[in-house]
């Protein structure tokens, strides 16, 4: 299934997603790979990172953070909280930044936007503050806009997103319990004013029900226009 012939986008599991832009490079977003159940085998270790991007500090969107970063050498993109935490974990190159501020990585453009959610970094036997929880916005610059809403609820704003951005297609969370569920992700793509939405976060706990059948049902009422892309873990769309 292709939702721009020049963008790659594939779900790794859980929130976890890798980005080939239309230059060929490969960003990570919110990198939790080799302890992630949902991940294959076969993109547990991936041969590619240009750029890591982060949406908050807990362990299942930042656990492999450090060693790919050290590993490839790619600039990470996040929180000025948590970019402190990585440099001080020895980590060179974090670009630390804020929401409504924009970046380049890998040659898009990375604006920060709100989320609704906690953020706490897992350091050792202490939890850590990680400045706010955030999503973002990506420019692939060839027209193609993508938003990757983090861990979050719906919100107002959301159709503030919509109306600056004007994002093509929505990864939103949908699995409830840590994040909200069909029901709150249907009115979201209603605010977003969006046509194409990729569940994320859901399925990879029992705890974590929401489904995408769930999903479709809800947006025949709240937005019949949206259609759902549903992607497995280590598929590209």
């Amino acid at each position: 299934m292709a939702i721009h012939p020049d963008v790659g986008i594939t779900w790794l599991g859980h929130a976890t997603f890798a980005l080939r832009t239309p230059a060929g490079k490969v960003i990570i977003i919110d990198p939790w790979l080799g302890e992630n159940p949902a991940c294959p085998d076969t993109h547990k270790a991936p041969a590619q990172v240009d750029g890591i991007l982060i949406t908050h500090g807990h362990f299942d969107h930042m656990g492999d953070a450090v060693a790919l970063a050290r590993q490839h050498r790619a600039p990470v993109v996040a929180t000025f909280e948590i970019g402190q935490w990585l440099a001080s974990k020895g980590v060179e190159g974090t670009v630390g930044m804020n929401k409504g501020g924009t970046v380049e990585v890998a040659g898009v453009a990375a604006t920060m936007v709100h989320a609704v959610h906690s953020c706490g970094i897992t350091d050792g036997d202490r939890i850590l503050y990680g400045g706010e929880a955030a999503g973002f916005v990506l420019d692939f610059g060839n027209g193609f806009t993508l938003y990757h809403a983090g861990d979050t609820d719906v919100f107002l704003d959301m159709q503030l997103i919509g109306e600056l951005y004007e994002p093509d297609v929505a990864l939103l969370p949908i699995g409830g319990h840590f994040t909200m569920g069909p029901r709150q992700a249907a009115v979201a793509c209603r605010l977003l004013g969006i046509s194409r939405v990729v569940p994320m976060h859901y399925g990879t706990f029992p705890v974590l029900a929401g489904t995408p059948d769930a999903l479709r049902a809800e947006l025949e009422r709240e937005s019949p226009r949206c259609k759902v892309v549903e992607a497995r873990p280590g598929e590209t769309v």
